[in-house]
Parts: C-alpha cells; sequence; structure tokens
C-alpha cells in the first residue's frame, strides 16, 4: 500500500483540479442592509447538457488512517461539495493520466471550506472525518451515463 498525507487545502494547491468555496479577502458586495458580505459566483459550473441540481448527501464519518482503492469522475459536469455542518472533511483529487488517475492528492478541509470539482476530474468519495457530514451538491442532472470509476490495483493509505 502506498501511503498519501494530507496537506492542507488551499486555493492554490487545488486550482489544477476545481475551485475553494471560502470566505476570504473583502467582500464583492454589502447586501441586506449592510448587513451581510457577498462573496458572488465563486464556483466554475459546467455542465455538457441537463441542469443544475442541488442534491443532500449525508456521508458517513471515516477515521484516519483510511484506504483509498477507488477514485471517480463525472465526464458531463463539475460537482460542487458544500458542508452544511462544520465537521471537517478529506478531498482526494488526481491529474488524469491516460484515462485513468495519475498521482492522487489528499487535502483536509478547514471549517467554513467547500470545494467545486472541475469536470472530469478524478475524486475520492464523500469523506467527512470524525462524524456524519451533512453536504449540499451542487452538480448536473440529466440523461446518460455521468459516472466512471477506477479501482486501484495497490491502493493508498490516507495519514495525518
Amino acid at each position: 500500500m502506498s501511503a498519501l498525507q494530507l496537506e492542507p487545502l488551499t486555493a492554490a494547491a487545488f486550482a489544477p483540479f476545481g475551485d475553494v468555496l471560502e470566505i476570504a479577502g473583502e467582500p464583492d458586495k454589502i447586501i441586506n442592509q449592510g448587513l451581510c458580505g457577498r462573496y458572488h459566483d465563486r464556483a466554475q459550473l459546467d455542465f455538457s447538457d441537463g441542469k443544475a441540481g442541488i442534491s443532500l448527501f449525508n456521508a458517513q464519518a471515516r477515521s484516519l488512517p483510511f484506504t483509498l482503492d477507488m477514485m471517480e469522475r463525472h465526464p458531463d459536469g463539475s460537482q460542487a461539495f458544500i458542508p452544511m455542518t462544520h465537521t471537517a472533511f478529506v478531498v482526494i483529487v488526481a491529474p488524469d493520466d491516460d484515462g485513468k488517475p495519475g498521482q492522487p492528492r489528499a487535502f483536509l478541509t478547514n471549517p467554513g471550506q467547500a470545494v467545486n470539482y472541475h469536470r472530469a476530474t478524478w475524486h475520492g468519495v464523500l469523506t467527512p472525518i470524525s462524524a456524519t457530514g451533512l453536504f449540499a451538491v451542487v452538480d448536473r442532472i440529466g440523461a446518460g451515463a455521468n459516472l466512471q470509476e477506477h479501482w486501484f490495483d495497490t491502493p493508498y493509505e490516507i495519514t495525518k
């Protein structure tokens, strides 16, 4: 088994795979009678067809270390995971290597961070750490197969 260590989730490190959604810097606009900062249009939603939908996912907690034996991607649309609790989660991504995942990278979120995977980005399954995680997921709703899976011959172990 190959070891993968968690990295902090930053916009720069995650840029090749998608968008980090978080409050950073000054708001784009002050709204609601001056009591709310709006951080506008933070994700690049990208769908080949269909429409954007919002689903709710209730994911069971994992603990470290855990085994990464499979990754998936969605060739027809981006996919955003927005936590509705303050549970940290692990984000695992990999570049494409001729139709399969290349070397994976594992990131640990901070409270208040969400991610949007670019279309066709290889990623691990939803992985909250220590407590069940409730997520709003914005992704493509449409006809046709939009899921590809890859199972590793040699899994990875995700550690701190």
